[in-house]
């Protein structure tokens, strides 16, 4: 009896041992459901940014309501890694060895996603549409990642070339996150620079917490910039304005996509954000798209508490193309069957620009709009979508 009972002790201790893996293990999905998960600060410096995790609901809430995608519902994980690359990892790895995850979509932060990605990879799991855009993402090619955001070295280069070109910027300077996400922009702007025959006056780093920029707004200052081209964090931002009123610096601010949610930035700046030019990745939150409103309304039924804005937005734009490739697979539902759909979509549009990739690029789109921060928080459409022709990574499609 003893022998027997410690037997069935062992078992039991092998089984919880090993249940990790098992779980690591599953395909992701049963006949009834698909288990799909984001990571996201929803806590720390970057909690404005966490709005992206929870907008991907909406989408998955409306797939859902529709019937599901052949017959299986969406179960949807959302985790706050706080910003943290080392929080990152520990989520990823307890929804992909715990939850059995099939896929991930979004996920804010390069430094968290590139923390991550090679495990991922590693596990066979499918990740679609991080929220930030980086080449070390995609090349070279990873088989299981397909990036829907622009690069930010390309929309950084773009919006240079619009300062230069239309607003005939003199001297412009760069305020940037000391990340892999602020590199790639000083990278795509300098690029830009190179070719127009142009320097920088000023390059400045900030660190994602960091709570005083005093020195770094005084030498923006001193630099005599008539453009500042910002790669930070929403809280950061915030800081940059409110300390360059203070000693009266006051250049034409321009930014990434990642500050385009006008109505949050003029609400954190206390009103400074009025007529701050930004990229965009998709068209206004307020755009009378049909495929807009269809969101939007839908916002309202499953999600009244939250603020319709670009970041909540983004999260619906980021997981688009995944659906729809679950869609496209049928029944028949693998990794592999996923992949051979995404591998293969061409012109595919939803909220942002068109999306095309190949098993040779994953990198899906190459374009941005430009706009404008407007009265009460409005936006205002300066230039249509718009291509870096000086990306050297499209001629490898």
């Amino acid at each position: 009896m003893r022998k027997a009972l410690t037997g069935v002790i062992v078992l039991c201790a092998v089984f919880l041992v090993m249940l990790p893996a098992f779980a690591a293990g599953k395909p992701g999905f049963d006949s009834k459901e698909i288990r799909i998960a984001q990571w996201g600060p929803q806590t720390g410096p970057a909690a404005p940014w966490g709005s992206v995790a929870r907008g991907s609901d909406i989408l998955f809430k409306i797939v859902n309501d529709e019937g599901g995608i052949n017959g299986r519902k969406i179960k949807y994980f959302i985790r706050d890694d706080q910003y943290n690359p080392a929080q990152t990892k520990a989520v990823v790895k307890e929804l992909v060895e715990r939850e059995g995850i099939f896929a991930f979509v979004g996920g804010v932060s390069a430094a968290g996603g590139l923390a991550v990605k090679d495990y991922l990879a590693e596990n066979k799991i499918i990740w679609v549409g991080p929220s930030t855009a980086i080449n070390d993402y995609v090349f070279p090619v990873n088989p299981y990642l397909f990036a829907v955001y622009p690069l930010y070295e390309d929309e950084a280069s773009i919006l240079t070339k619009y300062v230069v070109e239309k607003l005939g910027a003199k001297k412009i300077a760069f305020l940037y996150q000391n990340d892999a996400y602020g590199k790639s922009g000083l990278a795509g702007c300098k690029a830009r620079m190179d070719a127009l025959k142009m320097k920088l006056v000023e390059e400045l780093t900030v660190e994602p917490g960091e709570k005083d920029l005093s020195s770094q707004m005084m030498r923006l200052k001193n630099s005599a910039a008539d453009v500042v081209i910002m790669w930070v964090n929403p809280t950061s931002a915030a800081i940059a304005l409110k300390t360059s009123a203070t000693i009266g610096f006051k250049p034409q601010w321009v930014s990434s996509n990642t500050l385009s949610d006008y109505t949050l930035m003029n609400k954190i700046t206390g009103g400074l954000w009025e007529g701050v030019i930004t990229g965009a990745f998709s068209l206004p939150p307020n755009s009378d798209n049909p495929l807009m409103t269809k969101y939007r309304e839908a916002a309202q039924k499953y999600a009244k508490e939250e603020r319709w804005g670009t970041f909540y937005m983004a999260g619906i734009l980021f997981a688009e193309p995944l659906v729809e490739a679950l869609k496209l697979v049928g029944p028949k539902l693998s990794t592999e069957s996923v992949l051979n759909q995404l591998n293969s979509m061409r012109n595919f549009q939803g909220l942002g620009p068109m999306i095309n990739w190949s098993p040779k690029v994953h990198q899906g789109s190459d374009s941005v709009q430009i706009q404008k921060c407007g009265p009460n928080s409005s936006y205002i459409v300066l230039q249509d979508w718009t291509a870096n022709e000086l990306a050297t990574w499209k001629e490898k499609k």
